[in-house]
């Protein structure tokens, strides 16, 4: 997790002076902490600092948030037996809003979102002095921030369904108007998105030159989808994923496998990425996710001294099942560890003829041992110990982390049409046959709704909690009541945090306080 001197929103309102820290190319400028003072807004050559500070603080993700995101879905179990006991009960749907987890979400989005603010008032503030074409350049990023800041929203309210809509650094005003509704964050995101894309470049992200996998206009023109989505508006959802399929500029990685690991990276399907490195040296600077609670607790890794991991986050049986009763490899053997103990169960479970890349070795080498905490561990979360840096050891060192990619917008496209949206671009019989053809899997034509759903389980699982937030749009409980787990309307959404509601001002307290005696 991040690691910050109060936990309380309501005082990291005030840390404006803290500012922004710099990086570039790949976050290769490694500066210290950037105050809101040290910057001259005379000189359009600093624009682009709050920019880079921005997508520093987006980068700087606790590794719990994406496990918290993710962890209810029906397609991975909280794995790490024996420990961070209220996230098994999370996986469970038994929630205590004490959870240091629940609050660190909270409190890590809300602070960066705070952060967005400040380096857009910095860019503002720019602009008092720019030309014409140095303000069209203070726009384009300031878009690009409103991008990242959407995101953290859209986390929020998927999470807490009514979450505070924060658009200033100074939010006090902000939060005594209380909560707005899920529905009210997501048109506002699509508006947001709506100046984005007017201001943003007409490119992939990894064609951008200036700050390479940056956000585009179409990476706006994902969060206007997704949001869309949230609000079921199928036309609308169609129209912004079809702009991004009608421009041709996207296509899927062709090795499923390798999209996941280093020769994925900033590759043409990807909208939305994390980048993080070590530079290519031995020793000194890095910036890594920390990937190793998703890692197997004990392995023989290919190449010697490469670290194991936590044993957190473990693909559910259900999810192994229904791929192999489908004949996955390519999407399996990617998103799956196996160690003998997991595949000793599924023989248990009636499955004796397993296919021969069952097994509990990787296609890198790697071998995955058993371990206590889990019988499974994620391939999607795991980097070959071949492809770590020479002297470089931690579990994941340097991987990218995929927000948004190509496929996630073929399927979401196919789910609308599907749904009734006409198709202003493709069919949803090519989005999908798009998707299953990479992974080695036949055609399919009359794509129904219900199979779009079962490619979104297959491709995109582990993935940001997506399944989860597909089967709760649809009121699917029955799929998240499994293996001795009963779903209903009432766990759909986290309790908020208590540690959030008693640091709020007073009037916002009282509205807190009301919603926690509703959820109560």
């Amino acid at each position: 997790m991040k690691n910050y001197k109060s936990i309380k929103i309501i005082l990291l309102s005030l840390m404006v002076g803290l500012g922004l820290s710099s990086c570039h190319d790949k976050l290769d400028v490694r500066e210290g902490q950037l105050n809101t003072g040290d910057l001259d807004y005379t000189d359009s050559s600093l624009m682009i600092q709050p920019l880079i500070g921005a997508y520093y603080e987006l980068a700087t993700r606790g590794w719990e948030e994406p496990l918290l995101l993710g962890v209810r879905g029906d397609d991975v179990n909280a794995g790490g037996l024996g420990d961070q006991q209220p996230f098994a009960d999370t996986d469970m749907y038994s929630y205590d809003r004490g959870y240091w987890m629940y609050n660190s979400l909270w409190n890590v989005h809300y602070n960066d979102i705070i952060n967005m603010n400040t380096a857009i008032l910095q860019l503002e503030n720019f602009k008092e002095f720019t030309d014409e074409a140095d303000t069209q350049k203070a726009d384009q990023y300031i878009a690009e921030i409103m991008v990242i800041r959407a995101w953290l929203h859209f986390n929020l309210a998927r999470v807490w369904e009514d979450v505070f809509i924060i658009t200033s650094n100074q939010p006090e005003e902000e939060l005594e108007k209380g909560v707005s509704s899920k529905e009210e964050m997501m048109q506002f995101i699509s508006d947001e998105m709506d100046f984005a894309i007017e201001n943003l470049p007409d490119l992939r992200p990894n064609e951008r030159t200036d700050i390479q996998g940056g956000v585009t206009s179409y990476t706006a023109y994902a969060l206007k989808a997704l949001a869309h989505q949230e609000l079921g508006n199928h036309q609308e959802v169609a129209d912004a994923a079809g702009e991004i399929i009608g421009s041709g500029k996207f296509e899927l990685f062709p090795d499923f496998y390798q999209l996941f690991k280093n020769p994925g990276e900033l590759s043409n399907e990807n909208l939305f990425e994390l980048q993080y490195s070590d530079y290519g040296t031995p020793s000194g600077d890095a910036l890594y996710h920390n990937f190793a609670p998703f890692g197997p607790q004990n392995w023989t890794p290919e190449r010697e001294n490469a670290q194991s991991g936590w044993g957190f986050y473990e693909p559910s049986l259900k999810f192994i099942k229904f791929m192999l009763d489908r004949d996955e490899e390519v999407r399996l053997q990617t998103s799956v560890l196996f160690t003998n103990r997991g595949i000793a169960e599924l023989e248990e479970d009636g499955y004796t003829d397993l296919p021969s890349f069952v097994n509990n070795e990787t296609p890198s080498g790697d071998v995955i041992n058993d371990f206590e905490r889990a019988i499974f561990s994620s391939g999607k979360h795991y980097l070959p110990s071949t492809q770590l840096t020479d002297g470089r050891n931690n579990y994941g060192a340097g991987k990218n982390l995929i927000l948004i990619r190509y496929a996630e917008i073929l399927l979401m496209y196919a789910e609308a049409v599907t749904l009734g949206a006409n198709a202003p671009s493709i069919s949803a019989d090519e989005a999908v046959n798009l998707v299953r053809n990479r992974a080695g899997m036949p055609s399919i034509s009359g794509v129904t709704h219900e199979q779009v759903l079962d490619e979104k389980f297959a491709e995109l699982a582990m993935e940001w909690g997506i399944r989860y937030f597909d089967m709760i749009r649809h009121d699917n409980y029955g799929e998240l009541s499994y293996d001795g787990r009963t779903f209903s309307a009432e766990d759909e959404y986290l309790p908020y945090p208590q540690a959030q509601v008693d640091a709020l001002p007073l009037g916002a307290n009282a509205i807190m306080n009301s919603i926690l005696n509703q959820q109560n």
